[in-house]
């Protein structure tokens, strides 16, 4: 006799699943741009919507990886033979998203990108790697980078031993009008916090990017924000 589970109990474990399900994905789908996964549940299959910027690398030629990944899931979560369909759908705007930008800033850092500006560290950086065009480079001048080819407003917080030996600080990229407070906060801030595995130690990485106002809903919030102040001209007065 099959029991009902309840609702409270129905919840946790999808929370649950959904975790452990998105935990995987990230470390499964490093290189290749995951920002986030949507479970939809139908009496028959339950399907798994990926989001990535890099669509190719997951599907394939063939599509055999992603064949792979739905059964590694199904064995995983016990779901019934032939019972799960993975899609995957590409970001359409990289800058506005604040995983894909960290994940990206991840990666540069364990390749070797300077947090700060140190000629002696990239020179030895250029040594390294064989004068990399990225090497010469610094988190500012990355972040500089994207806010010239895309009006965006972003902050980035990196914690840690950022200069070696020295005791751990943080140091904060911003640029642009940022909100923090209230409803307005929850919206228009997209947020993202992810880790690095140094030699020196482990850094911290903290994006924020705030959103546009879109009406349709697919790039930004449908709600103005309190602070706007719209002023109507004024009406002719008829003689």
């Amino acid at each position: 006799m099959a029991t009902q589970m309840s609702k409270k109990r129905k919840s946790v474990a999808d929370g649950f699943f959904l975790a452990e399900l998105n935990e995987f994905l990230t470390r499964e789908l490093v290189f290749e741009g995951y920002t986030g996964v949507e479970v939809t549940v139908a009496p028959m299959r339950t399907e798994i919507i990926l989001r990535a910027t890099r669509i190719m690398l997951i599907v394939g030629w063939t599509g055999t990886r992603l064949w792979e990944l739905a059964s590694v899931v199904q064995k995983r979560f016990n779901f019934p033979e032939n019972s799960v369909e993975l899609y995957v759908e590409k970001i359409r705007n990289k800058g506005l998203c604040a995983i894909a930008q960290a994940e990206c800033l991840r990666y540069k850092l364990l390749v070797g990108l300077a947090v700060r500006e140190d000629k002696i560290f990239v020179h030895l950086i250029d040594i390294m790697f064989c004068f990399k065009p990225w090497s010469s480079l610094s988190i500012w001048l990355w972040v500089k980078k994207i806010l010239n080819n895309a009006d965006i407003e972003m902050l980035i917080v990196v914690s840690g031993k950022i200069y070696g030996h020295h005791r751990a600080k943080s140091m904060k990229i911003k640029d642009g009008y940022m909100i923090s407070s209230g409803q307005p906060g929850k919206e228009y801030i997209d947020s993202a916090v992810r880790f690095v595995a140094l030699r020196r130690g482990v850094l911290g990485l903290k994006v924020k990017i705030m959103l546009d106002r879109d009406p349709n809903g697919k790039q930004g919030p449908t709600t103005l924000l309190p602070d706007l102040v719209t002023i109507h001209p004024p009406e002719e007065e008829e003689e």
